[in-house]
C-alpha cells in the first residue's frame, strides 16, 4: 500500500513539474494593417490567439484561427475569409519558432530585445522568418510584443484585380501577448 501511495505521489509531482514548464495564453492579440493611402483602411484584430512558450527549450508557438479576425465592416471580413484567406480550407495560421539566447533567469521588468526564428504557415504555405520581439516580466506573467511585415505573395494569397490598388500586399503585423 505504501508503495502505491509513494508512486501516486511521484506521478503527481512529475505532472505538476511538467505543467510548470509551459507558459500559455489563449488571449494574445494579432493586429494587421494592409492599407493603401487615399483608400479605406484595411485592418483587423484577432484577440483569441493561443500561444505556448516552453522556456527550457526556448520554443514558442502561436496559433490564430483565421475566422476570428474582426474588421470594422462585415463585408471586409466576408471578403477576407472567402476571397483572400480561404479560411474554410485554411482555418489556422501557425508560427513555431525558437527565441534565441532566451533564459528565464534574464527576464525581468526591463524590456529586452530577442530574435525569434521559425516557420510561419498561412494559407497552406510555409515560410521561415526571423522577427524581433520585446520581452519583459509583468505583474500577470511574461509579456511578448513584436512588429513585423508579411507579404501576401509569400503565402500565395491573391488580391483580386478589382481591389489590387486598394489593398497592400504588405501586411504590417503586430503581436501582443501575456503568458502565464
Amino acid at each position: 500500500m505504501m508503495r502505491k501511495i509513494t508512486l501516486l505521489f511521484l506521478l503527481l509531482n512529475i505532472y505538476f513539474i511538467d505543467a510548470q514548464e509551459k507558459l500559455t495564453s489563449s488571449d494574445c492579440v494579432i493586429h494587421f494593417e494592409a492599407s493603401v493611402p487615399l483608400f479605406e483602411a484595411v485592418e483587423a484584430k484577432n484577440d483569441a490567439v493561443s500561444c505556448v512558450l516552453i522556456p527550457q527549450k526556448s520554443q514558442i508557438t502561436f496559433v490564430a484561427i483565421i475566422k476570428k479576425f474582426q474588421f470594422k465592416r462585415d463585408l471586409m471580413k466576408e471578403h477576407f475569409n472567402a476571397n483572400y484567406m480561404e479560411s474554410d480550407r485554411y482555418p489556422k495560421a501557425i508560427f513555431k519558432g525558437l527565441i534565441e539566447k532566451f533564459d528565464m533567469k534574464d527576464i525581468n521588468e526591463i524590456e529586452k530585445d530577442y530574435q525569434i526564428k521559425g516557420k510561419i504557415e498561412i494559407h497552406g504555405r510555409s515560410k521561415i522568418i526571423a522577427v524581433l520581439a520585446r520581452i519583459k516580466k509583468v505583474k500577470d506573467g511574461i509579456q511578448i510584443n513584436s512588429n513585423f511585415t508579411l507579404n501576401t505573395d509569400d503565402f500565395n494569397i491573391e488580391i483580386p484585380s478589382i481591389v489590387i490598388a486598394k489593398v497592400s500586399k504588405l501586411a504590417n503585423t503586430e503581436v501582443e501577448c501575456i503568458l502565464r
